[in-house]
């Protein structure tokens, strides 16, 4: 895939711009969002997704517009994964809701950052040891059987790493929220940190682990630098405005994490294929490429993630209405039994 260089500058030109105006909306007007503008801007945020595919397949053709998709739908999947974790952070620590805007903005460009470094790291990586990818393969099935053994994410599952109890002990800390600020000053002038700057710590490391397994299930779908980065941060944009849509279906996808974890075991399974018919290391067929190792083709790979994500949200929905409808029988059962 040949990618000229003002295409390249075109395309981080473009999508700074776009960051940029979100956050100068954040910061013009902290407050949250309501059910019909986070639709609209997810639908602008989506829309723009699928017209850079078209893009794709009109300059480079379908192969590289299909990892595109296959591409961005899988990050955008694990980044409504991501928002868990967000919802459980900025409960935790209570956060003012018209100052979440403030918070997920900050933490989608923490991980734009983090994740542009490990594709910088991974895409050097595998143009010169093709061995890496039996590490992806083996992270991404590891990844893939603890998401499906974990069960349902609770508000107990969240523990406060070593860097937030270091940062709640250390640093000259107010004892409430001034807004949305990260620091403030006490009636004697001196600079406080304020507990926004601790959630802020929580979200940045919240987000590099969850770049750790992004990264590497984006490197099973294409190799081009290009496609990974565009789609990572497609799948970033309108987080902000999606954790506000569907804070409350976010409980009701019960089967996501087993949705992902097929979808990551699949990748891991291709990976580790590709890695067999690339094989170079001496301990595995004498060194030579295992000819018998089959390819699967994007196109299956793009089938695959989009049929599990649909059978894993219909599964999720229809789970979720049959617990509530009997959770809305049993008080009736108890009302007639007195």
């Amino acid at each position: 895939m040949d990618v000229a260089g003002w295409i390249w500058t075109a395309t981080l030109v473009g999508l700074g711009a776009i960051l940029l105006f979100d956050l100068a909306i954040v910061a013009r007007r902290p407050h949250e969002p309501s059910i019909k503008e986070s639709t609209i801007w997810v639908t602008v945020y989506v829309g723009l997704a699928v017209l850079f595919g078209l893009f794709v397949l009109w300059k480079w053709g379908g192969g590289y517009a299909g990892e595109f998709y296959a591409g961005w739908l899988t990050e955008y999947s694990l980044s409504v994964d991501n928002l868990f974790v967000f919802v459980i952070i900025l409960s935790r620590f209570k956060v003012p809701r018209q100052y979440q805007q403030k918070v997920l903005l900050i933490g989608i460009v923490l991980a734009l950052v983090m994740r542009g470094g490990f594709i910088a790291i991974g895409a050097a990586a595998i143009s010169r040891f093709s061995w890496v990818f039996y590490i992806f393969s083996v992270f991404l099935i590891y990844t893939a059987v603890k998401l499906a053994t974990q069960g349902e994410t609770d508000q107990d599952d969240f523990k406060e790493n070593a860097l937030i109890r270091w940062s709640r002990r250390v640093l000259p800390m107010t004892k409430q929220y001034e807004e949305s600020r990260l620091t403030a000053r006490d009636e004697r002038g001196r600079l406080h940190m304020t507990p926004m700057i601790v959630v802020l710590i929580a979200i940045g490391t919240t987000d590099l682990i969850f770049a750790l397994d992004s990264i590497p299930a984006i490197f099973g779908l294409t190799a081009e630098p290009y496609l990974v980065f565009t789609a990572n941060v497609f799948a970033l944009m309108g987080l902000r405005q999606l954790y506000f849509l569907i804070g409350g279906l976010l409980d009701r996808l019960v089967y996501l994490s087993i949705g992902l974890a097929v979808v990551l075991g699949f990748i891991g399974v291709k990976l580790f294929l590709e890695a067999l018919a690339d094989n170079s290391l001496p301990f595995i067929n004498g060194g030579e490429h295992v000819e018998w190792a089959p390819h699967i083709g994007i196109e299956l790979s793009l089938s695959v993630i989009i049929g599990t994500l649909a059978i894993t949200t219909v599964a999720s929905l229809i789970k979720s209405r049959r617990d509530a409808r009997a959770q809305s029988v049993e008080p009736d059962k108890t009302s007639n039994a007195s």
